[in-house]
């Protein structure tokens, strides 16, 4: 005989966002069988034989009847095995196994073994916090994500091992689950890692840079305003180390933007066991396709690329005119809008892209042209030089906010040091901080916390104009055409920046 419709909630990942979905099962008079609808994915559809196994295993065998589930709503596209325990729950109280009372107040992730075991699926972290955002209180997930699930404050996690631990749970009975609700004391507990290229930098100090000044002060500029920098030189003028010393004078990030680093290195598909609270820092190989920049997606999910996994902190392009020209031209839009769109037939998506950018160069294809030095005189043509440069276009050089022109180390003395070599990185991090912290007073009652988000209209407003005195070499070469109006705004934001950082 046929039973009711039964429910069981789950989250479906459209990038950072999520969707509730519904888990419908229901038992009909057909022959023994199952069958999954919805837009289910490959990995997902084979979870039919998943769920039966793993049932059977667990001692809670499904109906002797046919088994229809139902993934809604029917329209979304859904990708991954992370629904394993949530058409697992639906189908077994259809089955009359359990009851059905915090099916649907409960949000299910998790992947089922043919052992009946429970296992992290892929962006576990980022459906947690979906799930909150969605309104659940509650969220079960695998014991072996546990840790991760706790790092979302004001959710109770419900962790299970197996799936008759998850069945014992809604039962009300002793089993292989427990129960605790996340909070802050807890996240604060776990060790303070963060991701490998986050702890890769750590072993950095700006102490490193060696008779380059100016460009340490440009690069304290930059990171007081989080503003996108060029550094043009010949080899061996320190372009690589300053870039790679950038984040050790970056803050830690704040609650919101740890969340959203972490979110984004668990869809990626990384296994967080405490929140990333460090900037991070990506620095893809100049032979990087567009897709692993940008990011893709398919019918398995949407994958963050580079711009992406770098929110908030820093992406480095070293050798930037070696890159294609199609892949610089990628990220003109996210450097303005701060967000990545991913579209596909089937599939819509927005990831954040708030990075600091930062673009290295030879000055030309063999490195020395400008060198004084006779003996490393530029071998290249002038029109050679031209081209190499003019693969940076004009329109995303004219979202660099700071241009920076270096040259080779002149003199080291005895021990390897220079007169005036750079201050350490926790000291110039004081300088940063203190430079956003006035920032952020200065723009407390505006929805923007950094120079480089202020957007233009407001900085050209009656009430934030600058005097007319100090801004006329940039009015004179705006209006001869040698500067566009974002060339002017970024020119103030900088000002406001270098004003502020004092």
């Amino acid at each position: 005989m046929s039973v009711g419709v039964c429910r069981a909630a789950a989250v479906a990942l459209t990038g950072l966002e999520g969707t509730t979905v519904m888990v419908e099962a229901a038992v009909a008079q057909q022959l023994p069988g199952m069958a999954i609808i919805g837009l289910p994915d490959a990995a997902l559809a084979e979870a039919k034989q998943r769920v039966r196994t793993a049932s059977a295993q667990a001692g809670l065998p499904l109906s002797d009847r046919f088994v229809i589930v139902n993934l809604a709503p029917a329209s979304l596209p859904k990708q991954g095995s992370g629904f394993d325990l949530a058409i697992a729950l639906a189908a077994l109280a259809a089955s009359r196994r359990l009851p059905t009372d915090r099916l649907t107040t409960t949000a299910h992730i998790g992947e089922l073994g043919l052992d009946g075991g429970l296992r992290r699926p892929a962006g576990l972290l980022s459906a947690v916090i979906a799930a909150k955002e969605l309104g659940f209180s509650r969220v079960m997930v695998p014991k072996v994500a546990g840790d991760e699930a706790r790092l979302v404050p004001g959710i109770t996690v419900v962790e299970a091992g197996t799936l008759g631990g998850a069945a014992a749970w809604h039962s009300g009975t002793e089993g292989d689950w427990s129960e605790a609700p996340s909070s802050p004391q807890q996240r604060a507990t776990s060790a303070p890692a963060a991701t490998t290229a986050t702890t890769a930098t750590e072993r950095f100090d700006m102490a490193d840079v060696i008779g380059q000044p100016e460009a340490v002060e440009a690069m304290v500029i930059a990171a007081a305003g989080r503003h996108h920098i060029s550094l043009v030189g010949p080899p061996g003028s320190g372009k690589t180390l300053l870039a790679t010393r950038l984040p050790t004078i970056l803050p830690d990030l704040s609650t919101h933007e740890s969340l959203i680093a972490s979110s984004i290195a668990s869809l990626s598909g990384s296994a967080l066991h405490t929140l990333v609270t460090r900037p991070p820092f990506e620095s893809p190989h100049h032979t990087a396709s567009s897709a692993a920049i940008v990011g893709s997606g398919d019918s398995r999910g949407i994958r963050p690329g580079s711009i992406s996994r770098a929110s908030h902190g820093v992406l480095f392009m070293d050798e930037a005119p070696e890159f294609g020209r199609a892949v610089l031209d990628d990220l003109r839009e996210p450097l303005e809008s701060g967000t990545i769109t991913i579209s596909r037939a089937r599939l819509h998506a927005s990831l954040p892209a708030k990075l600091q950018l930062v673009l290295a160069a030879n000055p030309c294809p063999c490195g020395n042209a400008g060198s004084p030095e006779t003996a490393l005189s530029c071998t290249c043509s002038p029109n050679t030089r031209i081209r190499y440069l003019g693969r940076l276009s004009g329109p995303l050089t004219d979202r660099i906010d700071l241009r920076l022109t270096l040259r080779r180390v002149s003199s080291v003395v005895a021990g390897g040091t220079v007169s005036g070599s750079a201050p350490a990185s926790s000291e110039l991090r004081e300088r940063v901080a203190t430079a956003r912290e006035r920032a952020q007073r200065r723009l407390a009652e505006t929805p923007w916390r950094l120079n480089s988000e202020v957007p233009g209209e407001w900085l050209r407003s009656d009430a934030m104009r600058l005097p007319v005195n100090a801004t006329t070499a940039i009015d004179r070469a705006l209006a001869y055409g040698a500067l566009t109006v974002r060339g002017y705004d970024r020119i103030l934001r900088v000002h406001n920046t270098t004003f502020l950082r004092m």
